[in-house]
């Protein structure tokens, strides 16, 4: 007889675990599904251990720069293998302390791949599992476009270029978005000669345009070669070696050499063989179809996070999982999606949250802009922090915050300021009121702030 639950998650990324994590704390008996380690690709393949590298690769170029700053270090050194080894241990580490917690909220966790049988039943290996309620948490994998060449072995996804512990002299980037920009971050740092190739007409194509100007002049002073509005024809072998990418870049061909070439084009949603034959929601180009509160066409069946398409964002993911427990439940929404903020993680970070001053006109809102550049904050001047700047869109007639994109130092952790401002449906005016402490680089935020007052 099949073991009953009143939730069964299938994945266990950020999306499966929080959203386990709240189901067990309301009272509900639930057991998680995972095929691989707990943490899914976030903790595993993707923000944590990309992020881990990067930290160490930062420090291992601000180290190389610090003799402008009184500190002369003679005979560094970087060990690629040395860094994998931290990630490895801090990758432990995290999924531990998941673990754990599922241990203290008494979820049951099964190893293995879950197939949906029916609206109530999942299978795992010869076990089966009732619930009352399913939440398809299985996020995405890396998509691969159909290039000419793309099988051959130096040619790497994201979840390879992971692993990786070999010294790469000259790597290509095929996708200038956030995950072909993060990498492209870490092999500079590390000293290899990078090389970006993007299809449409700008990197970061899905943010606001000052971020990808102002990031293009930051990576290309840096020496990171930079191709757009450019197509991949074909990865051959080199005859001495090596790796040759044909590109095609205003009507005309181009041949670019590379040890290895990483292929950054995107994800998606990881639904093969999730349900068994004669059972299958409603679904379009293998995203799963979800109404607003997360529910399949199938009553019961619940999805969240990469699988549903959308933002492809951890958070959001999270914050999915979590509304669905909670339409199961019968309350509401306990996550607010009205904003939801974005970060790339380059030097200096990204972050971006609500709307862009083109969306908003887009939208045919009156708004107006205030912009302010970091490089008259103190504390990115103390520190040798790079280019950057703080803007705010705001309604033009109230002063209502309606965005804000900061591309400077500690982008990524200021951002949950404006966040929580547009949440709470702030003015500009209003959260100016606000001390900010000095010397910050927060203190940027205060800055913006009154020039959007003033205007």
């Amino acid at each position: 007889m099949a073991e009953q639950y009143d939730l069964v998650i299938i994945g266990g990324g950020p999306a499966g675990y929080e959203s386990a994590f709240f189901a067990a704390g309301h009272g509900m008996k639930t057991a998680l599904v995972e095929s691989r380690e707990l943490g899914g690709t976030c903790l595993n393949r993707g923000c944590i251990p990309t992020k881990t590298i990067l930290h160490s690769t930062a420090l291992y170029q601000e180290i190389l720069e610090s003799e402008k700053l009184g500190i002369a270090v003679k005979d560094v050194e970087v060990s690629l293998e040395k860094i994998q080894d931290r990630k490895t241990e801090v990758l432990d580490a995290l999924r531990s302390g998941i673990a754990a917690g599922m241990k203290k909220k008494h979820v049951t966790v099964v190893q293995g791949t879950g197939t949906i049988l029916d609206a109530h039943t999942v299978k795992v290996g010869e076990e089966c599992l009732s619930a009352e309620h399913i939440l398809i948490c299985t996020g995405s994998v890396p998509a691969t476009p159909p290039i000419p060449g793309i099988e051959l072995p130096q040619v790497m996804n994201s979840d390879a270029m992971l692993e990786n512990r070999e010294k790469i002299g000259r790597l290509l980037i095929i996708g200038g978005g956030v995950i072909g920009l993060e990498f492209a971050s870490i092999y500079r740092q590390l000293g290899a000669e990078v090389v970006i190739v993007e299809a449409l007409d700008r990197i970061l194509a899905n943010m606001d345009r000052e971020f990808a100007q102002s990031l293009k002049v930051s990576l290309k002073k840096r020496g990171v070669e930079i191709h757009t509005g450019a197509l991949v024809k074909q990865i051959r072998e080199g005859a001495e070696g090596g790796l040759i990418c044909t590109i095609q870049e205003k009507d005309e061909e181009q041949e670019l050499m590379a040890d290895r070439i990483l292929v950054a084009t995107g994800r998606r949603a990881n639904t093969v063989g999730l349900f068994e034959e004669g059972i299958k929601p409603d679904m379009e180009r293998g995203v799963l179809l979800v109404d607003e509160y997360g529910q399949t066409s199938i009553p019961g069946i619940y999805a969240a996070g990469d699988v549903t398409g959308g933002i492809q964002l951890a958070h959001v993911a999270s914050a999915e999982a979590v509304n669905a427990v909670c339409h199961m439940l019968g309350r509401a929404p306990k996550k607010n999606k009205a904003a939801i903020p974005a970060c790339v993680y380059t030097n200096p970070e990204i972050a971006s949250v609500g709307l862009t001053a083109d969306e908003a006109k887009s939208q045919g809102l009156a708004v107006s802009t205030a912009k302010y550049p970091m490089s008259a904050n103190g504390k990115t001047v103390l520190s040798g922090g790079e280019r950057g700047f703080i803007k705010i869109v705001t309604e033009a007639e109230t002063g209502k915050l309606l965005g804000a994109q900061m591309m400077c130092e500690r982008a990524t952790d200021m951002i949950a300021v404006f966040t929580e401002a547009l949440v709470q449906g702030m003015t500009a005016a209003r959260l100016s009121e606000a001390i900010f402490a000095h010397p910050t680089f927060s203190e940027g935020i205060a800055e913006v702030l009154e020039l959007a007052v003033e205007h």
